[in-house]
């Protein structure tokens, strides 16, 4: 008679076990973690990282920003182009960007810290540590509240969300069961075509896969899409690299002093007296030739410690460079040109700017 006594203390038990493996922070976490995986093999930002950024700013989906707009991580509008809403945050009635989908509102978020300088140290870190990830964001200014770190650090713990950290793409979709969502656009047709029956029309599949990639830079996208290998990060892509022997002879550059390459373009550091001219005589080019290197139409004063091209930069930066997001205003286009070895005249076509365009903080910039 005395086990009976406890009987409704273990039912309750099991009952509260149950609603909390069934809780809102855990339909989040099935629901969304094969995308935070993917968005880590795409960008390098931990998994555990976004889950936990997105469970604790969208309130698990549930805040009116998330359940209306797809928006999980607060991103503001900037110069964003999409739809928007208002809401009530810092100030009244601010404006929000409004994503298609939450899976776009994850990108968005992961771009946002990959291609800011306020958070490329953050990459740095392995994608297995995210103690160092959380100290991080709070250090470059993401949150100011001062318990920001522990927050993020005690979901992730709570849940466990460092096992996402070591998953595959495939692993974490089987783990969400989310099979039929993890694949991207392009695969899922992919998956029909398959499917058809293989006869008179294998000649008609193969074209409509061919339709459905029409172009190589697309193609090249997806391979990006389902790569299982986390991305250097963006400050080791930028570094600049010493330039090798072999390449300055083989383009007649003299070694007596040490030169770098940018995204494969040669270059030097100024020094102090140097011109434009002095340089072009010295490196046996044409001044305009030069200055067309450096996207410069005539010569102006050279500030010691200025980048000079001493070939033509690319119509593209490196990969995994896609964009820049503006931090502070006042950088102009060239400058930005100038850091990442990419053609002016490509970055304007590319964002559709004129060339008389400003860039303002928080503003994208297309490099690739």
């Amino acid at each position: 008679m005395k086990t009976w006594k406890f009987l409704p203390f273990f039912l309750g038990c099991i009952c509260l076990v149950a609603a909390a493996a069934d809780s809102p922070q855990e339909r989040y976490i099935a629901k969304y973690s094969a995308i935070a995986v993917r968005e880590m093999y795409r960008s390098g930002v931990p998994a555990s990282i976004t889950l936990a950024q997105g469970l604790l700013e969208s309130r698990s989906g549930a805040s009116p920003l998330a359940a209306k707009g797809n928006n999980h991580f607060g991103i503001k509008c900037h110069d964003w182009k999409g739809k928007h809403m208002s809401y009530d945050d810092d100030k009244k009635g601010e404006c929000f960007r409004v994503y298609s989908s939450a899976e776009e509102s994850f990108r968005d978020h992961s771009d946002f810290l990959r291609y800011r300088d306020r958070y490329k140290f953050l990459f740095e870190n392995k994608t297995t540590d995210y103690k160092s990830w959380a100290y991080g964001l709070k250090k470059a200014g993401y949150a100011t509240d001062p318990a920001y770190p522990s927050k993020l650090i005690k979901l992730i713990e709570d849940y466990n969300l460092s096992r996402f950290d070591t998953m595959t793409r495939e692993e974490a979709a089987e783990s969400a069961g989310a099979d039929e969502e993890a694949p991207a656009l392009e695969e899922k047709k992919d998956e029909k075509e398959v499917t058809l029956p293989i006869s008179d029309k294998k000649t008609k599949v193969y074209k409509r896969k061919k339709k459905a990639r029409p172009e190589k830079k697309s193609h090249h996208h997806a391979a990006e899409e389902i790569s299982d290998v986390i991305p250097d990060s963006p400050l080791s892509i930028e570094e600049p690299k010493p330039l090798e022997r072999s390449v300055a002879e083989e383009f007649r550059f003299s070694m007596s002093r040490q030169m770098y390459s940018r995204n494969g373009v040669p270059f030097l550091s100024s020094a102090e007296g140097e011109t434009y001219s002095s340089i072009a005589k010295n490196y046996n080019l044409f001044l305009k030739e030069l200055l067309r290197f450096n996207d410069l139409s005539s010569e102006e004063p050279l500030a010691p410690g200025t980048i000079v091209y001493l070939q033509a930069k690319k119509n593209k930066a490196a990969r995994g460079l896609d964009k820049y997001i503006v931090d502070s205003d006042g950088e102009n286009l060239r400058d930005i040109c100038q850091r990442f070895g990419v053609k002016l005249s490509s970055v304007l076509k590319l964002n559709g700017f004129t060339s008389d365009h400003q860039p303002l903080e928080g503003d994208t910039i297309l490099l690739r």
